[in-house]
């Protein structure tokens, strides 16, 4: 059975569409999807992101730590920062993606969405002095993306939450949100400008309550987990369960990019090396003539030879209606430009590999760039 988090009580007054969300209750459909997603577009969506797991790493050694087992060199990242990347086992293959917000070296909170993250920073952590302490259920969190995200939150906040002194990727632990402590990140999962709040426990219902009633009058609207899908697919996000699964390593499902392979021993790397090239499938963006989500996992041929799949397919808002799938593709047939096939039911559709991700594939909205 799902868990519900802290906003079900608010969330149940305005859905009965559920779904399951890494075992949490999460609400499928608010209002209407496509009404979800112009709101993310074009002004503002909140979204309950409580289901990700958070585990707080502090004590001397807390940074060295978790580093010898992220993909990511957190040594390079500065305090107030956050990476993105992935754990892998010693295999090199996927465990989690997720992100670590530097403290400093003695202190680091991780945000992933497996429970195995934390049993193995409790096994490395097993003789040392670090401290792993998991508490996801004691701070549930909201998700504010969409251009007007920061103009709804800035009266309400005690901090300048200005491109200049809240950058994309950087965390503030000292908000006030309508006087409600807030350990507040600069980041999402829609490549729209947003933020995500995270709140005691004691204070979430409250939290929700003021952002409704400061933003549904400006155009704010509550999103469910269909939209999200629009969403990451257009944006180029990943997934577990979809993109990848235990068997994948980070070089298949989007990731390769976050695998530093010139800094220090850390759990898989040997294993990554080889895998580089041994794993010809690489992520990217197709575009069918027909499908919908019903292309979802449809194979992907060239001349027909296989060549790769489609992990998620949706009807693209973005793309005016096109179906728009993220697709595993062998090298080199991930090249935009390269013509494919998909077999839907039985049936030839025809396609094409495009830039990778199709929606701002340079993140300049999410960074504010222009």
């Amino acid at each position: 059975m799902s868990k519900e988090t802290a906003f079900q009580p608010r969330l149940s007054a305005l859905t009965d569409r559920w779904m399951d969300l890494f075992g949490y209750a999460a609400p499928s459909v608010v209002t209407d999807t496509l009404e979800e997603y112009r709101a993310v577009r074009e002004t503002a969506g909140l979204m309950d992101f409580s289901m990700l797991r958070k585990i707080d790493l502090t004590g001397p050694g807390a940074l060295e730590l978790l580093n010898s087992m992220v993909t990511r060199d957190l040594a390079k990242v500065t305090p107030g920062h956050i990476a993105y990347g992935a754990l892998t086992d010693a295999n090199g293959n996927m465990v989690d993606d997720c992100t670590a917000s530097v403290f400093s070296a003695d202190r680091i909170r991780f945000c992933g969405a497996n429970d195995r993250d934390a049993e193995m920073f409790a096994a490395r952590a097993e003789g040392t002095s670090v401290i792993v302490r998991p508490f996801t259920d004691e701070m549930p969190h909201l998700c504010l993306q969409g251009p007007s995200s920061r103009d709804l939150l800035q009266p309400l906040a005690n901090h300048d939450l200005s491109n200049a002194s809240f950058p994309y990727y950087t965390f503030h632990d000292d908000i006030e949100i309508a006087g409600i402590p807030i350990f507040m990140t600069r980041l999402g999962y829609t490549a729209e400008l947003g933020f995500e709040l995270w709140v005691d426990l004691g204070r979430a219902l409250e939290l929700f309550d003021v952002l409704i009633d400061v933003g549904i009058p400006q155009g704010m609207r509550v999103i469910g987990m269909d939209a999200l899908d629009l969403f990451r697919i257009e944006g180029g996000f990943i997934i577990g369960g979809i993109e990848y699964n235990p068997t994948v390593s980070p070089y298949e499902c989007g990731l390769g990019w976050a695998v530093d392979l010139d800094k220090a021993d850390f759990q898989g790397k040997a294993a990554l090396a080889t895998l580089r090239e041994e794993r010809q499938l690489r992520l990217g963006s197709v575009v069918l003539e027909a499908g919908g989500a019903g292309a979802s996992g449809a194979t992907l041929l060239v001349a027909g030879e296989e060549v790769g799949f489609v992990t998620q397919a949706i009807v693209s808002p973005f793309l005016e209606g096109k179906t728009l799938g993220l697709a595993k593709l062998r090298r080199p047939y991930n090249a935009a430009g390269t013509r494919v096939e998909a077999t839907i039911e039985g049936s030839p559709v025809a396609g094409e590999v495009v830039r990778h991700p199709v929606y701002d594939p340079e993140r300049r909205r999410a960074k504010e760039l222009g």
